[in-house]
């Protein structure tokens, strides 16, 4: 990509030839061969990115670098709060280990195509369990680690792994969760069984092993015979990650192994403004997609040092963590969820903890998960003096739909927005009959096909599924699901998912709108707004509030304050007049609000726990409060 270009100029090249865009960015990437086509549209739903070509990721983020001299680099760093343990891995290092791990699993009769489910916290094995996989050109499935087993067992049964790679334990805060006894229940309860799993003893809390099924994960590593890197065609499938959410037939996104090496590769430069040898950090876990992309992938094809943490935003030991990380390790851009900047605002409102850490090398703060609040956003720039970047994308897409680009000169500061459509992403608001709406005009995101390289291409085994969970609705586009609105100036604004858009009195309106005014209340540290159902006006909505540490006041005196701040900044249309404290929201373990599950309880709903709840005592006080 020519130096000094805009991003006026960078998404008109895109628009004028799509195909030479891509075409010219894939050189990036080391190919066995190249391909036939640049995108095919007879293949799969939409079409297929790289028709012809062949590749191998774990070659493209491990083997070349060391071929091209910078087997010394690291690769990754285990930083483990919860251990007290760092490790660092070159990129040499990880050569050795995916390769004999590789050999580990071919042992166990892993072969091209088969499937691996992956079911491990916060440990270096984890990617290296990952890219072994991509090694031989198996299908890695990666299971969110400590999810509940009927939630394992109904993607071991989907995916149907020949082998699983667990681990005995995974540490929180306080308390070790015991994976061995939710594997094994999952392994009952599915009707697809495993030949094989390999197991990871972690000195916290050892497990028994079930003979003749289960290996010791380390000693079949050291055992594993180095295999090297298979090649597979650019369309066939690199992982399957299943989606939250879902019920019946659990959702399995598929990445291509071509389109997204191709993606991920050039998104490190273009967005976060990383290249070879810079420390990059994404805050995640290795069971979400940014975990897959952002802390595998994406840094190690474009040659980075990456960071798996094992630890949280607050607690391990203080609000201070996420900078004590940064400084130790010369972090040069950071990428995490807005629920974990909201955590250190909350305990740490004045950024106090900030001052005993150098952060000279910090360069961003990039932000995605959920919408980030304005509040929080200013609170963060204003703190780290450093460019704070709103960006959106999903599961489905792999890479961000929407950001600010450090490669072509970042936008204003426009807190609220989540940057401008990336090349690649042709972005409308549309009406629900599919019509294109006007700038201005609030609506349902949708991107018209074909998705870029990176994104899904269907469902495993599924394509059906497919069609009908995103193309459906509105043809010729892709349905994100979200509802937002683009600016006069292009900036994207996602105000939440379409089903958090309520009708009250016959007015649609936004609850992402009205969280946004709550949170700039100066005592509110985060807050979620629901629309419950009410006889008269159909739904109404209450807002739910988590308090910063410290504040004493009236909890009946914020609330009228909060009524009082919604009504005159949106208007008696919203008919807001409930809002209540709780002294925390129920969070997936990706930092989401169970938004769903609080609407429910509003409504007098018995509600399930959800499997990916990070705590469910939450769900409780939420209906403590709600019952008040």
């Amino acid at each position: 990509m020519p130096g000094g270009m805009t991003y006026d100029d960078a998404y008109a090249a895109w628009q004028r030839d799509p195909q030479a865009w891509w075409a010219s960015l894939a050189d990036g990437i080391t190919w066995e061969n190249r391909w036939d086509k640049v995108f095919d549209p007879s293949q799969g739903p939409y079409g297929s990115w790289f028709t012809g070509g062949s590749l191998n990721t774990c070659y493209n983020c491990i083997d070349r670098h060391v071929a091209a001299g910078r087997g010394g680099q690291p690769a990754l760093i285990w930083d483990s709060a919860m251990t007290g343990r760092i490790e660092n891995f070159s990129y040499a290092e990880m050569q050795t280990r995916t390769a004999k791990f590789a050999g580990a699993l071919a042992q166990l009769g892993v072969d091209r195509g088969d499937r691996v489910v992956i079911y491990l916290p916060m440990v270096p094995e984890a990617a290296v369990a990952m890219l072994a996989c991509a090694r031989l050109g198996a299908i890695h499935s990666v299971v969110f680690g400590g999810f509940a087993a009927a939630e394992l067992a109904s993607r071991i049964a989907d995916a149907k792994p020949k082998v699983i790679v667990s681990a005995s334990c995974g540490l929180e805060p306080g308390r070790v969760i015991q994976y061995k006894p939710l594997l094994d229940a999952a392994i009952g309860l599915s009707s697809h069984k495993p030949d094989a799993c390999l197991i990871l003893q972690r000195e916290q809390s050892p497990c028994a092993l079930t003979p003749g099924r289960d290996h010791d994960l380390r000693e079949a590593e050291a055992a594993g015979k180095p295999m090297d890197c298979v090649t597979v065609a650019a369309t066939d499938p690199l992982y399957i990650l299943y989606t939250s959410g879902t019920t019946g037939r659990p959702k399995g996104v598929v990445r291509d192994n071509g389109g997204h090496a191709v993606a991920l590769w050039n998104s490190m430069q273009m967005i976060y403004g990383a290249d070879a040898g810079d420390v990059y950090w994404a805050a995640s876990d290795v069971g979400w997609v940014v975990g897959h992309s952002y802390i595998v992938y994406a840094p190690l094809l474009r040659g980075c040092t990456t960071i798996i943490y094992e630890g949280k935003p607050v607690g391990t030991p203080d609000a201070g963590a996420f900078w004590r990380v940064i400084a130790q390790h010369g972090v040069k851009v950071l990428f995490t969820a807005p629920t974990a900047m909201r955590a250190i605002k909350q305990q740490d409102p004045e950024g106090k903890l900030l001052g005993a850490y150098d952060l000279s090398k910090f360069e961003a703060l990039f932000l995605a998960g959920e919408r980030c609040d304005p509040p929080t956003a200013i609170w963060a720039a204003d703190l780290l003096q450093r460019p704070v970047v709103d960006h959106w994308w999903q599961t489905e897409t792999g890479w961000a739909i929407t950001s600010g680009f450090r490669q072509f000169g970042l936008f204003p500061f426009n807190p609220g927005a989540g940057g401008r459509p990336c090349p690649g992403y042709e972005l409308h608001a549309v009406d629900d009959e599919g019509r294109a709406l006007d700038r201005t005009e609030s609506g349902n995101l949708c991107v018209r096909l074909p998705l870029p390289p990176g994104c899904a291409p269907t469902l495993w085994q599924n394509d059906d599924g497919y069609r009908s969970a995103y193309l459906a609705d509105f043809p010729g586009w892709y349905r994100t699901g979200d509802a937002g609105v683009i600016d006069a100036g292009g900036d994207v604004s996602v105000m939440g998912r379409t089903d958090d858009i309520i009708n009250v009195a016959g007015h649609r309106l936004s609850t992402g709108a009205m969280e946004e005014v709550l949170a700039s209340h100066v005592d509110v540290a985060e807050c979620a707004v629901v629309g419950a159902k009410d006889e008269l006006k159909g739904q109404t909505p209450i807002g739910l509030v988590v308090l910063k540490a410290g504040v004493n006041r009236p909890e009946r005196e914020i609330c009228a304050e909060l009524v009082s701040l919604v009504r005159e900044r949106i208007g008696p249309v919203a008919s807001f007049r409930d809002a209540r404290v709780v002294p925390r929201l129920p969070k997936t373990r990706s930092g989401k609000i169970l938004r769903g599950s609080i609407r429910r309880i509003a409504d007098g709903e018995s509600v399930p726990v959800p499997a990916t709840i990070e705590d469910p005592a939450a769900l409780d006080e939420v209906g403590r409060a709600l019952a008040r």
